[in-house]
């Protein structure tokens, strides 16, 4: 899509413009940002949005002008985004979570024992709560499936488990 012309007279191209002040902004934004590619992205963004009202910017005294104050104006507006983004995260209260037991741990090394039926099934029904018949809809089985599902299941896990406690695994 090309720019629209002006009316009367010669017009600054777009791509000389481009040529010449792109380089330019981009370091003085990136001096200003502290980022090579922010700083090129924000050029880039003053001139996507130059490209879309040339016929108008291109009539102006110094179109590069118009570029580079908003260029500019998006660098601000990333450094207050980051600000408030940090504030925002030094605000944060960390909460640190203890690791797994070793019961869990020991529960989810059985689990990986059972096949994937069995497992999704227990999984679903034990620790996520749902019914036999949610179960069985989202696994597109019959509630008798899923029934057997958790009775292997259960068997599988307890024989695990208890070798485990025993020492055998």
């Amino acid at each position: 899509m090309a720019p629209p012309s002006a009316v009367g007279g010669a017009m600054p191209d777009f791509a000389e413009c481009y040529g010449a002040q792109f380089p330019v902004i981009a370091r003085q934004l990136a001096v200003y940002l502290g980022s090579v590619e922010e700083a090129q992205e924000a050029t880039q963004e003053a001139f996507t949005r130059a490209w879309t009202r040339w016929g108008r910017i291109a009539r102006y005294d110094e179109p590069g002008a118009w570029v580079r104050r908003v260029a500019w104006n998006l660098a601000t507006s990333r450094i207050r985004r980051m600000r408030t983004a940090l504030r925002y995260r030094q605000s944060q209260r960390i909460e640190l979570v203890d690791g797994p037991g070793p019961e869990w741990v020991a529960l989810e090394r059985a689990l990986k024992t059972l096949p994937d039926r069995q497992r999704q099934a227990v999984v679903l029904y034990y620790l996520a709560g749902l019914p036999v018949a949610e179960i069985a809809e989202l696994c597109r089985a019959r509630d008798g499936a899923v029934r057997n599902w958790l009775y292997r299941g259960r068997i599988a896990l307890a024989k695990h488990l208890s070798e485990e406690e025993d020492g055998h695994v």
